[in-house]
């Protein structure tokens, strides 16, 4: 590698002198100025609201903490049912309730799995409406409740939370006139009665 040597004074009053006479290039451009925003009239500052001062609940040492309001978004089933409107006629509901009225016709789906039973409904239903039947019982069973691991509750009784909804939905629907629980006598939690609409 060549050694780096300082130049003499001679050498420097020279280079200095060259330095002197030597001219850019290319001028350097000035940069433009940001011209100012005009105001407009639609445009307001924005102003940065204060935080909202936290609420906290003063708790003393010794007092009782109060228990959070229970809050059941979606009634059991039963329940659900029971505040259904009556649609068929007043006096027949409350037989059927008490479990006055025979099913002229039903249906054992217990033991089935999804894909067999909503099949298996579709025809009993407008094959009994067909016929003019008007109270048919759809037995569900009331479901097996197996082993809950998990934090978040498992819903247990697949068909029998099945069966409303599909007794609503076309085909059946516009046929159903009324879904209840069934009387003990004729199965309870595990059946519902159905009341068709007349024929034709």
């Amino acid at each position: 590698m060549a050694r780096r040597r300082t130049l003499r004074p001679d050498e420097a009053e020279l280079w200095a002198n060259v330095a002197r006479s030597l001219r850019p290039m290319h001028a350097a451009q000035p940069l433009p100025k940001p011209e100012p925003e005009a105001p407009s009239v639609f445009h307001r500052p924005e102003v940065t609201p204060a935080p909202p001062e936290p609420k906290l609940n003063r708790f003393r040492v010794g007092e009782r903490l109060k228990a959070p309001e229970q809050h059941d978004i979606l009634p059991p089933l039963p329940e659900r049912l029971a505040q259904a409107p009556v649609l068929m006629d007043a006096k027949n509901h409350a037989r059927m309730i008490r479990g006055k009225l025979s099913p002229e016709a039903r249906i054992d789906l217990h033991g089935m799995t999804v894909a067999e039973a909503h099949p298996e409904l579709i025809r009993f239903v407008l094959n009994s409406w067909s016929r003019g039947l008007r109270l048919v019982l759809v037995i569900t069973g009331k479901g097996k409740q197996g082993p809950d691991h998990g934090p978040i509750p498992i819903r247990y009784g697949v068909l029998k939370h099945q069966v409303p909804h599909w007794l609503r939905l076309p085909p059946l629907g516009p046929c159903v006139l009324q879904v209840t629980e069934a009387h003990l006598k004729h199965g309870g939690a595990g059946a519902y009665y159905v009341y068709l609409r007349r024929h034709g």
